[in-house]
């Protein structure tokens, strides 16, 4: 369900990404962008798209410019991410790049316009209504999943722009998997309902918690998608349990004209 797929067109850079089979075809450009093929220097390298890491500010321009060029879009939206609940909408035309603080969530309809969500471990998660041709993009990591951003999200989608859950596509970046996901305080920091999804001491699977979070909002279970990937485990991927100070990778969804 989910494929490699390679953006290599001129002066992007880009060396590939993972795209999801069934938004093939759908009028949409997306990709859970890896580390590889931008400009930043180690720590960071290379693809880091994250201005609050420490890297190079236009090294990060260059970056996020190269997944606006890869796409075709005009503008990328972003949020200073703060591992809470508020979503953003967008309802008027962005011709513009900008990032918005303490959002965690981003919903829109406006065409050229990509909405990015930025990770090293946890998740990005997509979404798309093909009958209101609406997106939505969400960062969620463990507090993100406790806090509800993703049910959270398809409310926005539903309440601004008349989605239907059951209609809604969606899709879980490359993210912390159930092999590394260890939370040894899990009885202070987990709700009691998330401990069933604990497969061994200490250890949860966090894209079935998401996944059963997506279906609570009401999608349909074959409309999910889960990349399956364990960002900690694979070294394309930045991954802050990994290495403290690294950058982060992009993952973006956006309507083209």
């Amino acid at each position: 369900m989910i494929e490699s797929d390679r953006y290599g067109g001129e002066g992007t850079g880009l060396t590939g990404s993972l795209r999801i089979d069934s938004f093939n075809g759908e009028g949409l450009v997306h990709g859970f962008f890896n580390r590889h093929g931008g400009v930043s220097d180690f720590p960071y390298a290379t693809l880091n798209i994250s201005f609050g890491v420490g890297d190079r500010v236009e090294a990060v321009r260059e970056n996020r410019m190269r997944l606006k060029n890869a796409l075709g879009l005009t503008s990328l939206i972003s949020a200073r991410q703060v591992h809470g609940d508020k979503v953003l909408v967008i309802d008027k035309d962005a011709d513009r790049d900008f990032e918005a603080d303490g959002y965690d969530a981003l919903v829109t309809k406006n065409r050229q316009t990509g909405l990015l969500i930025q990770q090293a471990d946890c998740q990005a998660v997509i979404f798309y209504d093909p009958a209101h041709r609406v997106i939505a993009a969400a960062h969620s990591g463990w507090r993100g999943n406790v806090a509800g951003i993703i049910g959270k999200t398809v409310r926005a989608m539903a309440d601004n722009f008349g989605t239907d859950p059951t209609t809604v596509m969606a899709a879980i970046s490359p993210s912390l998997g159930p092999c590394c996901a260890e939370f040894i305080n899990y009885q202070g920091e987990l709700p009691e309902w998330m401990h069933r999804f604990q497969i061994r001491p200490s250890y949860f699977d966090f894209w079935a918690i998401s996944r059963s979070q997506l279906e609570e909002a009401g999608l349909v279970p074959a409309n999910i998608a889960v990349a399956g990937i364990c960002t900690r485990c694979n070294e394309d991927y930045f991954s802050f349990r990994r290495n403290a100070v690294t950058g982060r990778c992009g993952t973006v969804i956006g309507l083209p004209d």
